[in-house]
């Protein structure tokens, strides 16, 4: 065969002479090279060719592209009417979770929850009464046969039966439909013009043109007015115990911090998030319950005389409602001193630009100074905790001064959430303020970003009255028969119950943050004022779980996230990964032990405390404070951080002062709710 360097092909059946002949005769057939062709065309047919192929093909994908497309839509949403959600700006992350999303061996692993759950020695736990609340008791027969053969098994929780003011719809491809936007009424047009007047000038009192906040509060008289609250100081060693740790850490802050938000107390040197002195708004009453005369009076002249919120600057609104307004009102209430309450009205005003969204679901950041919202820098999302854990302390605002603004902008905020749909009553961590939709494909969880949401369901109920029909307690019953059903989980050896995850809102993650840790506590004070006893069953068993992960580790310091066995395989049933082993000096657990000595008067849960007490003094104190550390899992190397929460001082410490004190009924939880930041505002009748 003859060497050639180009294409050739064989065209049989014709002759030399481009006759055709006979396929018998057509012994030798002529060769034509289709490269030597190509190249003798003109450059102008050769680009109108090709242009026509890629024409051709272009068509061909595009058709087949429609096609698909069309038996995808007809396969997922059928003849129902339902279309799916246009194309979302995060599409690998974002996304409505629907309960049938959940993997199919959840059900069979929780066969196994039936075990006894774990209870502490001498545990005389009262008798509550559940509440009678209509059509919210109601069970399947399905689940009510169950729960007849695992009587135990507080999985069984009664299931709410909620009332049929929202059409939950879930499409097979684990998406639910976007809510319909319906036309703002007149009512939500005159709120958000008297909203958008309130943030002219933040100095006047809202609704009017020029009366100052200081002069309106000074004239509030009557029983509007917050009483003076009168506490003892410390009554035993532990209580004295905390109260020098306390006295430690302020003095360590006042040194080289005084100021300024955050002590770091290695560097003697300080740190601000916001620059509102975050540490000492934070402490006001703790150092009022624990009857620090002096610490209050200097703190409350820094207050007075040099927190500004005129500054140029971006704060987040819930971190600063809950720390700075929930602090603010907290001492207003303890010491009966309006200028605490001129300070919040003040901050309330600077921060209501947040409300002004197209959705209503506050802006995450606002700069108090320019006091314009914006969307967090790093997404065009909110923490869904963040949007839903406010309301306690606006609600408060506007009790407190008889101005209905506050409460009115972070109530819409609960409407607009309850009629989202949330599978089980769970929900994702992500919320858009824009379009006041829960982001795609987002994590289901109780820990960062999804824990308050939960807690400030139960407490706004309290704090408005208890009212059987409202749809906060119903939210919330179905959100907890959600955790009970999704959620929950025992190891497989030891039985330790715990809350995990739903990564993308579908797949199981045996992890569970500290922060979850709250959850007991909650659960407890809910069923105080009449929730399910599965609800006192789960708070038992979490709690008992929560106390492991601080006493497994060298330290008998919890880490910030612990991960669970799923199987028997595993050689640990309660471990932490290496990024994961931080102690922040967080106050989560120790606010679930306050809870449960507070309700039931048993003084195990005071010892358990005063076990991590004992680890705080020993692996956290420095020369000038305390600091959080970044390994729980070696005594000898633990490697400090320089950093103090504001929250060391303003929950935790109050905490430990609170569980060791000899009246556990020190604060009146009849009376007093405590904020997300253990802050205290008041039950109110209505």
């Amino acid at each position: 065969m003859e060497n050639s360097d180009h294409i050739s092909v064989t065209l049989s059946g014709v002759g030399v002479n481009c006759t055709e002949e006979d396929g018998s005769s057509a012994k030798q057939p002529q060769r034509r090279s289709l490269r030597r062709t190509w190249n003798q065309l003109p450059r102008c047919q050769r680009n109108l060719i090709i242009l026509a192929a890629l024409v051709v093909c272009l068509t061909l994908v595009l058709i087949l592209y429609n096609d698909q497309i069309d038996a995808h839509n007809s396969k997922s949403f059928g003849n129902s009417g339902d279309f799916p959600f246009p194309e979302n700006r995060e599409t690998s992350q974002n996304g409505h979770i629907s309960g049938a999303a959940v993997n199919n061996g959840v059900k069979d692993q929780l066969q196994d929850i039936g075990a006894p759950p774990l209870s502490f020695p001498n545990d005389n736990l009262p008798e509550f009464k559940d509440m009678k609340l209509p059509d919210m008791r109601q069970r399947s027969k399905k689940s009510a046969n169950t729960q007849e053969s695992r009587k135990e098994s507080y999985i069984q929780a009664p299931l709410v039966d909620v009332p049929n003011k929202i059409s939950i719809q879930e499409n097979n491809d684990n998406r639910i439909d976007e809510p319909v936007v319906e036309a703002q009424s007149a009512a939500e047009d005159d709120e958000r013009v008297d909203l958008e007047a309130a943030v002219a000038n933040p100095r006047v009192v809202p609704g009017t043109k020029d009366v100052l906040i200081t002069d309106y509060v000074n004239k509030l008289e009557g029983s509007i007015l917050a009483q003076k609250q009168h506490f003892h100081g410390a009554t035993n060693e532990r209580q004295s115990a905390v109260v020098a740790a306390f006295k430690h850490s302020w003095a360590g802050y006042k040194k080289y911090a005084w100021g300024h938000d955050n002590l770091k107390p290695l560097s003697q040197s300080s740190h601000d998030w916001f620059g509102l002195g975050l540490t000492i708004v934070d402490s006001l009453d703790t150092m009022y319950i624990m009857g620090l005369e002096d610490e209050f009076s200097e703190a409350r002249e820094w207050v007075s005389n040099f927190l500004t919120f005129d500054v140029n600057r971006d704060i987040n609104l819930f971190e600063v409602t809950i720390r700075i307004l929930g602090g603010l009102l907290s001492a207003y209430h303890l010491s009966g001193d309006k200028m605490f309450l001129s300070k919040s009205l003040e901050l309330g005003n600077r921060m209501l630009p947040c409300f002004l969204s197209p959705s209503g679901i506050p802006f995450s950041d606002v700069n108090l100074g320019s006091m314009s919202a914006h969307s967090p820098k790093w997404s065009p999302d909110s923490s869904t905790s963040e949007v839903t854990t406010i309301q306690l302390e606006f609600r408060d605002l506007s009790r407190s001064t008889n101005i209905s603004i506050y409460e009115k902008a972070s109530h819409a905020v609960n409407k607009k959430v309850h009629a989202l749909e949330k599978p089980d009553g769970l929900v994702p961590i992500f919320i858009n303020a824009n379009t006041g939709t829960f982001r795609n494909y987002a994590t289901i969880s109780l820990g960062a970003r999804g824990d308050s949401y939960y807690e400030y369901l139960l407490k706004q109920w309290l704090q408005t009255g208890r009212k059987p029909d409202d749809f906060l307690i119903v939210d919330y019953m179905r959100a907890i028969d959600g955790v009970l059903t999704k959620l929950l989980r025992r190891t497989p050896k030891e039985q330790h119950v715990y809350i995990g995850e739903l990564i993308n809102g579908k797949d199981f993650k045996p992890k569970m943050d500290h922060l979850t840790c709250y959850l007991p506590g909650t659960l407890l004070l809910g069923h105080k004022f009449g929730m399910p006893t599965s609800h006192l069953l789960l708070a038992r068993d979490l709690l008992e779980t929560c106390y492991q992960t601080y006493m497994r580790q060298p330290t008998q310091l919890a880490p910030e996230i612990s991960h669970f066995a799923l199987t028997t395989n595993e050689e640990q049933e309660i471990y932490v990964k290496p990024n994961d082993a931080h102690n922040l000096l967080r106050p989560e657990f120790i606010e679930s032990l306050y809870y449960f000595y507070a309700i039931t008067g048993n003084r195990t849960y005071q010892d358990m405390g005063w076990n991590i007490f004992q680890a705080f003094e020993k692996h956290t104190k420095v020369a000038y404070g305390y600091t959080s550390i970044g390994n729980v899992k070696h005594i000898f190397n633990t490697r400090l951080r320089d950093m103090m929460e504001s929250f060391w001082l303003g929950e935790t410490l109050k905490y430990f002062y609170l569980l060791f004190s000899d009246n556990r009924k020190e604060i009146d939880l009849d009376k007093w709710l405590f904020n997300s930041e253990a802050h205290l505002v008041p039950f109110r009748n209505h």
